[in-house]
């Protein structure tokens, strides 16, 4: 089987503190060979950073969670930009908008994300995108910021959306969700997807698959992932392996990682 990646792992969460070691080697034993882990906040970018300084199948994002802003914000984005300078951000991520609870503060998530979107353009990296109860806005903001490449990352959206997502080259995360049968939406919409387009992840340690339900996600989990998605599309397993993670290379620029 081709290598695989895992394009969006929160590993440095405190699920996993206990043995964070194990659940890598876990993945690599799984052929997991490349993990991207996205930040939520700028207090995690630290964290992030050593633990993908002491791991090669790590790579890191660093970014503002639309669910964590803070009124420090605008101070946070243009920290953020002083902190790529080191070069090792593969994307800006996790960036995004949710409107899921009714006391959101719709306008300001629209101009943090706004603000990231610009220093990826001016950075010319990828965006990691969380997309709940907005994605008609999301999908407008990613249009008008013209030129900006990425995923949305756990994709629940309609067949219309994903469509207006794949008009401007945007990739579709597909995690665990996609294993569970009610899920039907979601794999016509994987099923007849442009396979350019499609990614691999876990989102863990959420959202795990049917087989491990009620459990600890972990990264190497998402081989649970590419099955569904092989019978799904009735395609070989390996064929689908070797486009996902071609197109994760590209996205996020692996080849340099690996030299």
């Amino acid at each position: 089987m081709s290598e695989i990646v895992d394009s969006h792992v929160h590993l440095d969460l405190a699920a996993f503190t206990g043995d964070r070691d194990t659940v890598i080697a876990r993945a690599s034993q799984a052929g997991v060979a490349h993990m991207v882990v996205p930040a939520v906040d700028a207090a995690s970018w630290p964290g992030i950073r050593a633990l993908c300084s002491a791991h090669q199948s790590l790579h890191p994002a660093y970014g503002l969670h639309p669910m964590l802003l803070t009124q420090d914000a605008r101070t946070d984005v243009e920290a953020l930009s002083s902190w790529l300078d080191h070069g090792d951000a593969v994307a800006i991520g996790e960036i995004g908008l949710d409107f899921h609870r009714g006391d959101t503060d719709r306008e300001w998530q629209k101009d943090c994300f706004s603000r990231q979107l610009a220093l990826a353009r001016e950075r010319e990296l990828p965006v990691i995108v969380h997309a709940r109860s907005a994605l008609e806005e999301t999908s407008l903001l990613l249009r008008r910021s013209g030129g900006v490449r990425g995923v949305v990352h756990s994709f629940s959206g309609s067949e219309q959306q994903a469509e207006k997502l794949w008009d401007i080259g945007f990739h579709l995360g597909i995690g665990g969700t996609v294993t569970y049968p009610r899920a039907q939406r979601l794999r016509r919409i994987v099923a007849r997807m442009p396979i350019n387009l499609l990614l691999l992840e876990s989102d863990a340690p959420d959202q795990p698959d049917a087989a491990h339900r009620g459990q600890r996600n972990e990264p190497a989990y998402v081989t649970e992932v590419l099955r569904c998605i092989a019978e799904l599309r009735g395609e070989p397993e390996e064929q689908i392996a070797r486009a996902t993670t071609a197109n994760a290379r590209r996205l996020f620029n692996l080849e340099r990682n690996d030299t």
